[in-house]
């Protein structure tokens, strides 16, 4: 143990120090590697500070790290092994539940899975739907959305007070906003540290908005006749429907064929097997217990896509409904089935509704021209502009070389030609550093400069 790591750590406060032990802190989800003095495991906001502070005092960056799931290696630390890792994992001694207010008081160490497990028994949830697991902190650094933001919003919508150790050498603690819903007595300063990806301080505990679970679904899959005719199915629905409509998901024909290759227990009821270009997840949900006059959701999906169906213009092609485990399986079961094709390259694009569309349709076409030896595999969530916009190489190994080319070029058209956001909900990370860098404007940039700390960016 170098005399560095165990200055790195503060008297009093758990740590990991050997470098076996550190393994699963180090790497990320895409295969990032970094090295790291140690790991710093601290259990309450007051241990975050003194951490904060230390660092400070010896010279220490760190990057804060809160559940390891994210995908641009913003969670990890770099190869210069100086930079400390503070774990927010063990920050658990929260969980306070005000039923009469429909809100959450919790640490940022809880994942996702298991506040929703605590909720369950009072019928609440935290409205953000993820493949991933990721840790309370974490969604809050980068701002998550998720699949079902077209009702609830983002982490951004649903936080409503935040305790925060600041990033400077004092490492004050601030506690911003409370379980009011409304109160405009000043700034609302919370929000500068939800989807800044750690720059400003570290949250260490939040108070959260919570909805009543869903008591009724239906879903259905629908192969829209054209890429122009789903923006055109997805207003109409909104107009039909309105708040019954909580998902609208787009998958493309390429990342289900990889989706159904290695998941084989999905069930595929596409007509004879076939899997089409693409295809939308449709879910209608309520909250509440069916009355004698609530119609039956699985009927109001099947009438109101009917009525999609004898449209002037045939936006529809083909619909299949299913129970709501079934069609969930297919759209959850895309990432994984990506990552199986090949050598991935990954993008977490956001749009307008509308550009979205008009993007898609332009990579398809050029960019086989560009580079013919790359597959578009991509989903995402048509109903709010989201795009993952995944790109498998089909021809063996991928350079460090070959990727950045394929990134400033995807980034670049994305950005410049259709107005795109460069990271919809995955925060910067050293993957959007350059882009970040490149299209920050000069009046943010120069605040950011002088807001300067030295933690480093994280999720």
């Amino acid at each position: 143990m170098s005399e560095y790591a165990r200055r790195s750590v503060p008297e009093g406060i758990a740590a990991i120090l050997k470098q076996e032990e550190m393994a699963g802190y180090l790497q990320g989800v895409r295969g990032e590697l970094g090295r790291s003095p140690c790991v710093l495991l601290p259990k309450s906001t007051a241990e975050v500070a003194i951490c904060v502070r230390h660092c400070a005092q010896f010279d220490v960056p760190f990057v804060p790290q809160s559940g390891n799931t994210g995908l641009v290696g913003a969670s990890i630390p770099d190869e210069t092994g100086r930079k400390a890792v503070l774990s927010l994992e063990t920050l658990r001694g929260v969980f306070e539940i005000d039923l009469a207010n429909r809100s959450l008081t919790v640490s940022a160490g809880f994942r996702l899975s298991e506040v929703n497990e605590r909720l369950a028994e009072h019928g609440l949830f935290f409205p953000i739907d993820l493949g991933a697991d990721p840790m309370i902190g974490g969604m809050i650094a980068t701002n998550t959305g998720g699949s079902r933001f077209l009702r609830y919003g983002d982490v951004r919508q649903n936080v409503l007070g935040l305790k925060v150790v600041l990033n400077t050498p004092e490492a004050d603690v601030l506690t911003l906003g409370s379980a009011v819903r409304k109160s405009n007595t000043g700034p609302d300063w919370k929000q500068n540290y939800i989807g800044t990806s750690g720059w400003y301080g570290v949250v260490t505990e939040a108070t959260l908005n919570l909805e009543p679970v869903m008591k009724e679904q239906a879903t259905a899959i629908v192969v829209p006749s054209s890429d122009e005719a789903m923006l055109g199915i997805l207003q109409y629905l909104e107009a039909r429907v309105g708040p019954l409509l909580s998902a609208f998901e787009f998958m493309s024909g390429s990342a289900m064929r990889h989706a159904f290759a290695h998941v084989t227990s999905l069930s595929n009821s596409f007509a004879g097997g076939v899997i089409p270009s693409n295809a939308i997840l449709v879910e209608l949900s309520r909250t509440t217990v069916s009355a004698p006059w609530d119609a039956p959701l699985d009927d109001v999906l099947q009438a109101v896509l009917m009525e999609v169906w004898s449209l002037e213009n045939e936006p529809l092609k083909d619909a299949f409904f299913g129970r709501p485990e079934e069609i969930w399986a297919l759209r959850h079961a895309l990432s994984e089935g990506v990552k199986s094709a090949g050598p991935l390259i990954a993008f977490d694009l956001g749009f307008t509704r509308d550009q979205v569309i008009a993007f898609r349709a332009s990579m398809v076409r050029s960019l086989p021209v560009e580079f013919p030896q790359i597959e578009i595999c991509d989903f995402g969530h048509l109903g709010d502009g989201g795009l993952h916009f995944n790109l498998v190489k089909t021809d063996g190994p991928l350079s460090a070389d070959y990727e950045r080319k394929l990134r400033d070029w995807v980034i670049t058209v994305a950005v410049e030609k259709f107005g795109a956001s460069y990271s919809a909900e995955h925060g910067i990370g050293p993957k959007n550093l350059w882009y970040f860098q490149k299209y920050c404007d000069v009046t943010s940039a120069q605040l950011l400069k002088q807001t300067e700390v030295f933690v480093t960016h994280a999720s």
